[in-house]
């Protein structure tokens, strides 16, 4: 997340999680627009925490399959904001849906659904 300059927006609402990424040269694709992979890698930082959050202290989430429809393009000096919204919490897995909007022009740029796997953390003992 420090190389994708990601930030998360505090909120006490458990159901959904926001956070922004500037686009940054970097992050560019051949025709100087934000990389599909990079917007993904946005999403699934979001999904992650917020499922990591919600997890018991014995449980860790990883994740298991992403589908993402790329809308429209974002360019470099604009900022995105990822909002995932969690559509299910079962014991073994969650699926979020996650909005990359650009801040800029208001544009939705992404539409990306993240699911997790519900683990058990395991703790090695000597």
């Amino acid at each position: 997340m420090e190389t994708l300059n990601i930030t998360f927006i505090e909120s006490d609402d458990e159901t959904s999680l926001e956070a922004i990424m500037p686009v940054a040269k970097g992050l560019t694709q051949t025709m100087g627009v934000l990389h599909g992979g990079a917007t993904i890698s946005l999403a699934e930082s979001v999904a992650g925490v917020g499922s990591n959050v919600l997890c018991a202290q014995d449980e860790r989430c990883y994740g298991m399959q992403i589908s993402a429809s790329h809308i429209s393009s974002a360019k470099v000096g604009d900022i995105v904001r990822a909002k995932g919204v969690i559509q299910h919490k079962g014991h073994s897995t969650h699926v979020w849906n996650i909005d990359i909007t650009s801040e800029t022009t208001g544009k939705l740029i992404s539409s990306i659904r993240v699911t997790n796997a519900v683990v058990k953390r395991v703790l090695y003992t000597k």
